[in-house]
């Protein structure tokens, strides 16, 4: 197989995947790349797939549990892999230093594919390692990428294959990928085994990271699609009687229907919805207090400080601070 072949193809010769872990990334991602490998080679009987951890510094990695993952070195030690996949979390901004930028641009030509997990795709993306191609990232960031990356074709898939790159947008869509790569190197009936060891089954790439007609099969379908509505209106929310009108019910019913299934109003999930996305843009990307006010629907930072407050019990910029 040459250099240049693609991962994604039927082999029998052993893969060595090089996992770039960042500070802050999940226990989960890192598992949902290692783990389906782990069970291909239990039922293949032979070591098909090979892998080592490496970290920015070499040293043990701090994942988001509290758990230190062990590393075999620094980015340098993962020279001489097939692949190299960047997994990343919270706080990449941060965590993905220049020097780090620097030497992972020079490595890059020495890996047949290079991918990216949740926040990895950021990490790639700011080496100039996806410029050209397609990618995803994790949802909540799909919009900021592709703002700050106008040479990225950012989609919401699950996961992507672009050439020699790959990128899946958090843990459970890493494992379809890597289910996908078993599939594509084995065959269908030992990624089927995989799957089964794991009690789950895989699904496609370009799926949406998240299902809008139902984000709970338990809830009642109209919930779920005034709760659509909700997301996909965070920085323009419209009034409670016009999400019901929309969905041909009273204002009266939608309620009622809420308080069945969620225990509380349209109107206050609607508000905690964006709550919660102003939360997530404080504390995981460096825009301003007034942007994140504006983004998640609010008339001014100070009708959104008083809002966040009551919420959370602390102003905007006190958890901007801490985090």
């Amino acid at each position: 197989m040459t250099k240049t072949a693609t991962i994604f193809a039927p082999s029998r010769a052993a893969l060595t995947i090089a996992a770039l872990v960042l500070p802050q990334a999940s226990i989960l991602e890192v598992a949902s790349v290692l783990d389906p490998l782990r069970s291909a080679n239990r039922h293949l009987g032979a070591e098909a797939y090979r892998w080592r951890v490496v970290s920015p510094d070499g040293a043990p990695v701090p994942l988001t549990c509290g758990i230190e993952l062990p590393s075999s070195g620094p980015l340098a030690a993962a020279v001489g892999a097939d692949a190299l996949i960047v997994i990343a979390g919270f706080r990449q901004a941060e965590m993905a230093t220049r020097a780090l930028i620097v030497t992972l641009r020079r490595v890059s030509r020495g890996f047949r594919a290079i991918g990216g997990i949740d926040a990895g795709p950021w990490v790639l993306a700011r080496a100039g390692l996806l410029d050209g191609h397609r990618a995803t990232v994790h949802w909540e960031d799909l919009e900021d990428l592709a703002a700050a990356h106008p040479r990225i074709e950012v989609v919401p898939d699950r996961y992507v294959l672009s050439g020699p790159r790959f990128t899946a947008g958090g843990a459970a869509p890493a494992a379809d990928l890597m289910l996908h790569l078993i599939r594509s190197r084995h065959g269908a009936a030992l990624a089927l085994q995989v799957a089964a060891s794991f009690i789950t089954t895989a699904r496609e790439g370009s799926e949406p990271q998240i299902s809008r007609a139902a984000p709970d099969p338990r809830l009642d379908p109209r919930v779920a699609a005034a709760i659509t509505r909700m997301e996909q209106r965070l920085d323009a929310p419209e009034p409670a009687t016009a999400t019901a009108r929309a969905l041909g019910l009273s204002p009266r019913r939608l309620e009622g229907l809420f308080r069945a299934g969620l225990g509380t109003t349209p109107g206050k999930h609607a508000l905690d919805l964006r709550l919660q996305a102003a939360r997530r843009m404080l504390t995981d990307t460096r825009h301003p207090v007034q942007e994140v006010a504006l983004r998640t629907g609010f008339s001014s930072p100070a009708v959104f400080a008083r809002a966040f407050r009551r919420r959370f019990g602390q102003a905007p910029s006190r958890l901007r601070q801490s985090a």
